[in-house]
């Protein structure tokens, strides 16, 4: 019997796992007059809002990718490639291995953050809206990730209402 129990706790375990679509980390940071000083520690603090990196992590490869997608699809208007990705980054940043950068980008696409075509790198938006418009961006970013979920939770809580 005690087996049994334990079977069906297993696997309850593995399909919990299974029920997992995406997971998303958001943080609510002060913004403080230090955070905006410079343009390192903003980047530093967008990337720990949107769960890119953790508390304490000291990964700037991380940061500076982010920073590098940031100044490519919102400054200059344009989806980059790795080249100029890294050539940005070593001006602005240090020199970056070609491997810690696709590392990275893989990272973001696996977030749901980015994408590729043809060579070329920039953030998922969704909808009609246009990509290079920052604030649409944002909207997108949010609405596609919390929305679902919001959605599903609402509809279990109704369904406990009614049992």
């Amino acid at each position: 019997m005690c087996l049994v129990n334990h079977e069906l706790r297993a696997n309850m375990e593995i399909n919990e796992a299974k029920l997992i679509e995406r997971e998303i980390t958001l943080r609510d940071l002060r913004l403080t007059k230090e955070v905006v000083e410079t343009r390192r520690s903003m980047v530093r603090w967008l990337a720990l809002s949107l769960g890119i990196i953790n508390p304490g992590e000291s990964r700037l490869s991380a940061i500076s990718v982010l920073d590098a997608m940031l100044h490519f699809q919102f400054t200059k208007k344009e989806d980059p490639s790795v080249e100029e990705l890294s050539n940005y980054i070593a001006a602005a940043w240090d020199p970056i291995n070609e491997k810690t950068l696709r590392y990275h980008l893989l990272q973001l696409a696996n977030a749901g953050v980015l994408a590729h075509s043809k060579g070329k790198y920039y953030f998922i938006c969704f909808g009609e809206s246009e990509k290079y418009d920052i604030d649409a961006w944002v909207e997108s970013y949010f609405e596609s990730g919390i929305h679902p979920i919001k959605d599903k939770v609402s509809t279990v809580i109704k369904e406990l209402k009614g049992r």
